[in-house]
């Protein structure tokens, strides 16, 4: 892998998942990501911290939030949101748990692209003030302006379709 695709920065944070009754004849439970902590807390993956009014709260794992000199415009866009937010991606798994804690990312382009895996659960969840400060910082050092350029479009050749129509006998 060569050092430009590498993150320069690696940050772990605990992932916090809830599990809901549903009012479904489909589903026994909801699931979703509910929070992330910054760092990883000492504690087994799925072990419940909270059981109350039928919801029940669990340390699920963790993940690590990867940041990328050259995606520092998402991460600011996403700071700037007014909400920001830590991507969550939990993929069905075949062990004791149903999911799998896959990744976690504060870029919100990516945590777009995990929901094209229709089985994905993905969750943007509150991003912890720790964390924020620390992309704050990263893009500091990091985010260079990059001028964005148009591309001009070439003028369609109503000949050349026209050349396409007669060669290929269809007139």
């Amino acid at each position: 892998m060569s050092a430009a695709l590498l993150p320069l920065l690696r940050i772990p944070v605990g992932v916090l998942v809830e599990r809901d009754r549903a009012e479904s004849p489909w589903a026994d439970f909801v699931w979703r990501s509910n929070a992330v902590l910054p760092d990883e807390p000492d504690t087994e993956p799925w072990t419940i911290l909270r059981q109350q009014d039928g919801r029940t709260l669990f340390y699920a794992g963790s993940a690590t939030v990867d940041l990328y000199a050259s995606e520092t415009a998402r991460y600011r866009d996403n700071l700037a949101s007014g909400v920001p937010s830590i991507w969550v991606v939990l993929s069905p798994s075949e062990g004791a748990w149903p999911y799998t804690v896959v990744a976690a990312t504060a870029d919100p382009a990516e945590g777009e692209g995990f929901t094209e895996a229709a089985d994905n659960l993905v969750e943007a969840v509150p991003m912890p003030q720790v964390l924020r400060e620390a992309i704050e910082s990263f893009i500091a050092e990091h985010h260079v302006e990059r001028e964005f350029v148009k591309r001009e479009r070439r003028r369609a050749d109503p000949e050349a379709l026209a050349r396409r129509q007669h060669e290929g006998g269809h007139e």
